[in-house]
């Protein structure tokens, strides 16, 4: 089953395009019981920021990561596919085995829901982290980053400027060996963007190593750094087929990284 479009109500600044998306997340916890509504709340404007988290009791854990959409809030595809992942882990609870993942569907719901990139003081939220910004949807997320010691961050985008599909490395030097394959599985559903500039940035492979400063990345101190992809779809995409291979990615990360990961600490 997936998602129904019709969770993006049409933008404006009256808050129901986050809290659609809340209130259909939090009837998956309400079926599941893997899955807890833990969302945090802005501390002056009092908006909720969604966060899921998920994890399966009968089964050790032994990674944690973090999945985040919709900092940019006029990127609805990334929206959609956090929710439909959760969506399909009530259906299927094996893709999150020896998991606990924690789901940020709408990182900047000023923006969601007024349907602006920016956030509500008119700034890119992610060239603001680490940057000593006082953001409070940045804060949180900061907090977030910083408690929780993820050991895979993974980020969805979507570029008005693209080609096709692409991804950002950071991080552990796994995360190419992680985003490889998601792009080739991907691209049967939208084709990878394979030019040697993308976004402005040298690209090779349909990936681009390193990139802007102050996007949403594990704090520096953290050691060992974990692995770090930030997936993009063209905007152009039908929404469906950007929702579509942004699921399937996430899907394909999770899966080879439990394989990679556990092959090593002999599971």
């Amino acid at each position: 089953m997936t998602v129904p479009l019709e969770l993006l109500v049409p933008p404006s600044r009256s808050g129901k395009r986050t809290e659609s998306i809340i209130q259909y997340g939090d009837q998956l916890a309400l079926e599941s019981p893997y899955l807890e509504s833990l969302h945090l709340l802005e501390p002056h404007s009092g908006r909720k920021m969604p966060r899921y988290r998920w994890n399966t009791p009968n089964s050790p854990t032994f990674y944690r990561i973090g999945i985040f959409a919709g900092i940019h809030g006029d990127e609805e595809s990334g929206v959609l596919a956090a929710i439909q992942l959760l969506r399909e882990l009530q259906d299927n609870p094996g893709i999150g085995e020896f998991y606990d993942l924690s789901v940020f569907p709408v990182c900047n719901p000023w923006g969601f829901d007024a349907g602006c990139r920016e956030g509500a003081t008119g700034k890119d939220l992610n060239r603001c982290f680490w940057q000593d910004h006082a953001e409070e949807d940045v804060r949180l997320l900061e907090g977030e980053l910083r408690s929780r010691r993820f050991d895979g961050i993974i980020s969805l985008h979507t570029d008005d400027t693209s080609e096709g599909i692409y991804g950002y490395v950071n991080g552990s030097t796994l995360t190419r060996h992680l985003l490889e394959p998601a792009l080739k599985s991907t691209s049967s559903i939208i084709p990878r963007d394979v030019r040697p500039e993308i976004d402005t940035h040298p690209a090779r492979d349909s990936m681009i190593f390193g990139g802007y400063q102050g996007i949403l990345s594990a704090p520096a101190e953290q050691q060992p750094q974990p692995f770090s992809i930030v997936f993009e779809t063209p905007h152009h995409a039908p929404l469906e087929k950007q929702v579509a291979a942004h699921v399937l990615a996430m899907k394909e990360i999770l899966s080879l990284f439990r394989i990679i990961t556990s092959q090593g600490q002999d599971i």
